[in-house]
């Protein structure tokens, strides 16, 4: 009798062999990948150095060929990317200042709101004349002046979140980095920035989507007779825009897509997984946002060699030093307290009294000059600026109340369902990276055929230009709201009611003040372009603050444009002591996270 083989065993001990391999292969498959990825970024800092610190191109053809459209790309990336650091650095310093010190807060958020609702555009020549005058015989210059100005549209809504996160850290917390003895460092790194990265987050995305709308801006200016365009993705549409290339159009608004989706599944998606672990929360969730780039990162053996080699020793170093000159600081502080303190304070009077002393001189001297222009402005005209900034107000707030009522349950939607987010976040990210000015024809044209006019239409364009800022705090606010709470309530079964009136909206409430702020601000800004329009040959307008500075701007009626911009600074100013100030100490007292 012939025995047959046992086939099975042998697939079983097949099987088992290409697991061992799959296993000892994985980690230098990932560590190949990891390489990979830091060899593609040292060639893109290389190809960028020799551009950047090549001579400045006199006049740039802008190519509707599709093969430029990769390089084109790369500029534009690294622009907004160059413009977000920097956006994050200063949101960071100016958040902190303005939340731990008493004396200028106040005048640093009141500066905050009037900075966001100033019109980017307006910054353009100077800060583009500004940077080439720096660097004349470098592209640098160029290049600086458009990252200088994405940034000035970029930053504003990020210090106001870190602002808010820093004045709602759990009392708790406090404490016990205080009996710890930490130093401003470690506090700054172990509890400040862990617990203000879900909302600075998502609030980087809106930041970033905006980028894309002041790319095309900034990439086609040309001053007088001086041609200032930059090779990238945003003069790339634009040129293909006013020439009706319509093929041309059609691969550079694919491409900015493809941009998009891969930098969610490239940055945003593990940022977010990453910053889930952030959460203030005693019992984990049992739903996680996973990321395979985040996964590839954590697993890869080399991340983690250098990790224990080399971060680890000198980040323990470091801590270790700041302990040790803390407790030698102490007491020979004390002991040279009188003399050293004097001679400290001395200096300190010094600088503040020669700081305010330039600070009022220059103050005075610009008010000198501002009286003598707005002395040929008679009274008709300033109970027409008066009345024009009413109907702007009321435009602003119908705006935000329109985009509250479906960006506040979509949020909230979105932030508790990890599912929902992995669809949503992308296609919310495409839409408010898509320039709010090619959308301004066709729905102007469609109210306007319809009866509406740009009273209407004027409400429609601010809400694309604020809804965003909102649903992206909401969906921050949904998800940092700790599992425990969320569990209580449905343990207790509450109501839909209930659960919105006790869990969720005390939750999101720091994240949704903080996205009205930027919101408003958003949508002062958008109404310079919403309540004056050009419509090919045609100019649209309708009675308005922003249609106010749009035609003096125009006109070249200086006097009136100073004064209409210093009736919207002194309203911007008068809502945040009225209205936003008095939301945050709420936020920041009632709604705060802690025992």
């Amino acid at each position: 009798m012939i025995q047959l083989p046992d086939l099975s065993s042998a697939r079983r001990r097949e099987t088992f062999a290409r697991t061992q391999v799959l296993r000892r292969s994985g980690p230098v498959i990932i560590d190949l990948c990891v390489a990979g990825i830091g060899l593609a970024c040292f060639y893109g800092v290389v190809l960028l150095a020799r551009y950047w610190f090549g001579r400045p191109v006199p006049e740039i053809t802008i190519s509707l060929s599709p093969r430029e459209l990769p390089l084109y790309a790369f500029y534009s990336v690294v622009r907004i990317w160059l413009a977000y650091a920097l956006s994050l650095i200063f949101a960071i310093g100016y958040g902190y200042i303005a939340a731990y010190n008493r004396r200028v807060e106040t005048l640093m958020i009141a500066g905050l709101d009037i900075l966001q609702s100033i019109p980017v555009l307006s910054f353009l020549p100077g800060v583009m004349l500004a940077m080439v005058a720096l660097f004349p015989t470098r592209q640098l210059g160029v290049e600086m002046g458009a990252i200088v100005l994405i940034f000035t549209g970029q930053v504003w809504n990020m210090a106001f979140s870190f602002y808010s996160s820093l004045k709602s850290i759990p009392r708790e917390l406090r404490e016990a980095a205080t009996i710890y003895r930490f130093s401003r460092w470690q506090r700054l790194v172990e509890l400040e920035l862990p617990y203000a990265a879900i909302g600075l987050l998502w609030n980087s995305m809106v930041s970033v989507a905006g980028g894309w709308f002041f790319l095309m801006v900034c990439e086609m200016f040309v001053l007088g007779t001086r041609d200032f365009r930059l090779p990238g993705l945003g003069s790339y549409l634009q040129t293909a825009a006013s020439t009706g290339n319509a093929s041309a159009i059609t691969w550079g608004l694919l491409t900015m897509v493809a941009i998009i989706a891969a930098t969610d599944q490239l940055v945003w998606r593990p940022l977010i997984a990453w910053s889930d672990k952030f959460k203030f929360e005693q019992v984990e969730t049992k739903s996680r946002i996973h990321s395979p780039l985040l996964h590839l990162f954590q697993h890869s053996q080399g991340l983690r060699s250098l990790r224990q080699r080399m971060v680890q020793p000198v980040v323990e170093n470091v801590y270790q030093r700041l302990a040790e000159n803390r407790r030698r600081v102490l007491p020979s502080s004390m002991a040279t307290a009188p003399l050293a303190g004097r001679r400290q304070k001395w200096l300190a009077a010094v600088v503040r009294g020669a700081v305010l002393l330039l600070l009022v001189a220059g103050i005075f001297y610009a008010a000198f000059h501002a009286l003598l222009l707005l002395r040929q402005i008679d009274r008709a005209q300033l109970f027409e600026i008066l009345k024009s900034a009413l109907a702007t107000f009321l435009r602003v707030n119908v705006s935000l109340l329109l985009a509250s009522l479906w960006t506040i349950p979509v949020g909230v939607a979105i932030g508790f369902n990890p599912r929902l987010a992995r669809i949503a976040q992308p296609l919310a990210q495409i839409a408010a990276s898509v320039p709010a000015t090619a959308l301004f024809p066709i729905i102007v044209l469609a109210l306007v055929k319809l009866g509406g006019g740009l009273g209407i239409a004027s409400i429609v364009l601010m809400m694309l230009g604020t809804q965003w800022y909102i649903l992206f705090n909401v969906i921050a606010g949904a998800m940092a709201i700790p599992t425990d709470l969320r569990e209580v309530a449905t343990l207790y079964r509450f109501t839909p009611v209930q659960r919105w009136r006790t869990v969720i909206l005390p939750g999101i409430f720091p994240y949704l003040i903080t996205g009205l702020v930027t919101a408003s601000g958003g949508a002062w800004n958008a109404s310079i372009i919403a309540e004056y329009f050009r419509l090919k040959n045609e100019t649209l307008q309708t009675f308005g603050l922003g249609a106010v500075i749009s035609a003096a701007t125009d006109s070249g009626q200086f006097q009136i444009l100073l004064l209409a911009t210093i009736v919207m600074a002194a309203m911007v100013v008068t809502i945040n002591r009225l209205v936003w100030r008095p939301l945050y100490h709420l936020a920041e007292t009632r709604y705060r996270l802690g025992g």
